[in-house]
């Protein structure tokens, strides 16, 4: 009888585990204006119609937008200041985005966390907790650069998908970024996306680029996803205020986000549990836990 109450408690514990588990992807970028956000909320549709539980989440703390190419308009009443201020649950501040996806939209006008007093902090902490009764899977929508806010959601990732494009600068921004991770660790899971290439060729050349400069110099590994071409459907999209992925369903951009989607989930998955997830996000200092510095 023993042994049976323990492969039973041991089943619960297993079960206990996995609906604690969830998996995080983050999408960043070294420079801003590369189409990161539009990438995190089409291939989070993508994912969702694979029956993943998608939830988006905009971390760029000081000028959220993920609810406007989502088509989640107007935005949000509630957002992540109001769990961080603990006037809301995390559930209470998640809007509902197309075919399934859920967003929570930034803090929008606070700049950094790292002045969050320890209940504040405890507020936003008890807040994340509650992920994975929303999502099996989590993409975190950064802003662009090497701040610490932005680096801290970085190293608490599954995977992080660095996004940028052809053009010189974003180029070495996207190696400037890989640089900064690499005085931390050489084991982070990178995978780079070149978006707005004129051909797959381009883009190709791009990737191979990056990763082989990466490699020689810093002794880091990245894993070249894909290539998004450009397409002016993506334009067109952000101006009706809707995702891409749905109003333009042959486009080039889409067929692109389809591959995407494709290569990830041909990828194994990852999954951490929330108070892994949490530990990452939070250096553990002293007694409590403490945002990363800019």
């Amino acid at each position: 009888m023993k042994v049976i109450d323990q492969a039973e408690r041991l089943r619960e514990l297993a079960a206990e585990k996995r609906r604690d588990s969830v998996e995080i992807i983050t999408v960043t970028s070294g420079k801003g204006g590369v189409g990161k956000s539009n990438i995190s909320v089409n291939l989070g549709i993508a994912l969702a119609l694979s029956g993943r539980r998608v939830l988006v989440l905009d971390a760029d703390l000081g000028l959220s937008n993920v609810n406007i190419i989502a088509g989640v308009v107007p935005p949000p009443k509630y957002n992540l200041f109001h769990v961080i201020k603990g006037e809301k649950s995390l559930e209470e501040v998640v809007a509902e985005g197309p075919c399934g996806i859920k967003i929570i939209t930034g803090a929008i006008g606070i700049n950094t966390l790292a002045n969050l007093s320890p209940k504040k902090r405890d507020e936003l902490i008890l807040g994340l907790s509650a992920i994975p009764h929303i999502a099996d899977l989590v993409i975190i929508d950064t802003s662009a650069g090497l701040s610490g806010k932005v680096l801290s959601f970085v190293f608490a990732a599954n995977k992080v998908l660095l996004v940028t494009t052809p053009e010189p600068t974003a180029i070495t921004d996207a190696y400037g970024i890989i640089k900064a991770i690499s005085f931390r660790t050489k084991d982070l899971d990178i995978k780079l996306i070149v978006n707005r290439a004129r051909s797959i060729e381009e883009g190709e050349k791009v990737a191979n680029r990056i990763a082989d400069i990466a490699g020689q110099f810093l002794g880091m590994k990245i894993d070249k996803l894909g290539v998004l071409l450009d397409d002016p459907s993506v334009g067109e999209a952000v101006r009706e205020q809707k995702p891409f992925f749905i109003s333009y369903p042959r486009a080039k951009a889409t067929k692109c986000i389809y591959h995407l989607r494709n290569l990830l989930e041909n990828i194994p998955e990852e999954p951490q549990g929330i108070n892994e997830f949490i530990k990452r996000l939070f250096h553990f200092n002293g007694n409590h836990l403490e945002f990363a510095e800019d």
